[in-house]
């Protein structure tokens, strides 16, 4: 059975991605099609890549990444792209994440659409597979007062859309990865 991280890209005090990305797995956790976890980047305390110290947690990260076959990145958008923990912790494990698929949840005031743009350059360069299906969130409507997270029901179908297509990729790469 494929192992697929639902990786928190936000490590800021208030940050909502742990409430979507529990959402996502609860959605996932339904389906019986994989594993899926919360990879959670604030946990890792990763230093800034190239710094001397906390190598080992730098091992920890990709000890991790190395565990899963796909990935979905919880993505908010700051300042038109990813956040800047996101981008070190991309870094800071560049083999470790080829020949794998990914998807994108993102969220922000039009949806996150430009960070997980952003995020595509990033994940071709590093060899991951991401999926078409991109379901977005808006901080105007799906999020109360921009802090309580309160989807639509009308993301059910794209999460699920995306799923299918990270699961079959995920499997399908597994084959080059040996």
């Amino acid at each position: 059975m494929m192992k697929i991280g639902i990786i928190l890209g936000s490590t800021r005090q208030g940050r909502v991605s742990p409430q979507v990305g529990a959402w996502v797995k609860e959605i996932a956790d339904k389906r019986g099609d994989a594993e899926y976890e919360i990879v959670d980047i604030a946990e890792f305390n990763l230093p800034f890549l190239g710094a001397a110290e906390g190598q080992e947690n730098v091992a920890a990260w990709n000890e991790k990444l190395a565990s899963l076959d796909g990935f979905v990145f919880v993505v908010a958008e700051y300042n038109h792209s990813i956040t800047g923990a996101l981008k070190n912790a991309l870094d800071s494990a560049r083999e470790t994440w080829n020949n794998k698929a990914a998807g994108i949840v993102s969220y922000g005031s039009t949806g996150g659409a430009r960070a997980a743009e952003h995020l595509r350059g990033i994940l071709g360069e590093l060899q991951v597979a991401d999926v078409r299906v991109h379901p977005t969130l808006s901080l105007f409507t799906d999020f109360e007062n921009f802090t309580t997270f309160k989807p639509s029901s009308l993301h059910l179908e794209n999460i699920n859309a995306m799923l299918d297509q990270v699961v079959a990729w995920s499997t399908a790469l597994k084959t080059i990865r040996g």
